[in-house]
């Protein structure tokens, strides 16, 4: 009873990380989407209106298009492991020996002796054979769902918000300072997301935010050259 709670908990745990990635993600994707947008129409020397305008417009179609890309993408990975476990039921029933085989030599391929690396595959396919062959043979736990709508609503919310950040710095930053008002404000902004996220995979929080911060003053260079070349 114990061990079932302890596991409720961890997939609990694992279900909120990933709808925080969700969310993390869809900030970001906000902020320099939006910032790439009114950064490249702002060089173009339009008005302050005409900003405004684009930057609502590509955080209105992001948001959709974040939110239903989180959906659909959830949704074909659960496809994915629900074939994946409908597979190894099926071998089971066929050649479950086969199954035992392949989780003892891995075991063994990874240090045990083959006398223990058996023995723990027979103790495993005893309590729960179907988890056991899934997760060895596919890396995946069958009982670990994320919910698509979940992940769809989190960046649905978290898209304009981070949005948010270069339309207001670029509409109340003067002309003569809005663009590096506005890189610098974007800059911080993915330090923050780069890190987050990086912590939430237990990636390398350095190289992780420096990655995000180089990509999105890239993207913000391309733009903004692009927009001074259609100036008008």
């Amino acid at each position: 009873m114990k061990q079932n709670t302890i596991r409720v908990r961890n997939l609990s745990l694992n279900a909120q990380i990933n709808l925080i990635r969700a969310g993390v993600m869809g900030a970001n994707d906000g902020i320099l989407s939006v910032a790439a947008i009114v950064l490249g129409v702002s060089a173009a020397n339009v008005d302050t209106h005409d900003i405004l305008l684009a930057g609502f417009a590509g955080m209105l179609a992001g948001t959709i298009s974040m939110a239903m890309g989180e959906y659909v993408s959830v949704h074909a990975q659960r496809d994915a492991e629900e074939r994946a476990t409908a597979d190894e039921k099926l071998r089971l029933k066929l050649d479950p020996q086969a199954e035992i085989d392949f989780v003892t030599h891995k075991y063994a391929a990874s240090g045990l002796s083959r006398q223990l690396a058996a023995q723990a595959a027979r103790e495993m396919f005893t309590s729960a054979p179907v988890v056991t062959a899934v997760r060895e043979r596919y890396d995946i736990d069958p009982h670990e769902q994320t919910s698509a709508m979940g992940a769809a609503v989190a960046s649905f919310i978290s898209f304009p918000l981070g949005s948010l950040l270069p339309l207001l710095t670029i509409s109340l930053v003067n002309s003569t300072w809005r663009i590096p008002a506005t890189v610098g404000a974007v800059v911080a902004a993915l330090m923050i997301t780069g890190a987050t996220a990086a912590r939430l995979g237990n990636a390398n929080i350095l190289r992780a935010t420096v990655r995000n911060v180089v990509a999105g003053l890239v993207t913000m260079v391309i733009t903004t050259l692009v927009g001074h070349i259609f100036a008008r």
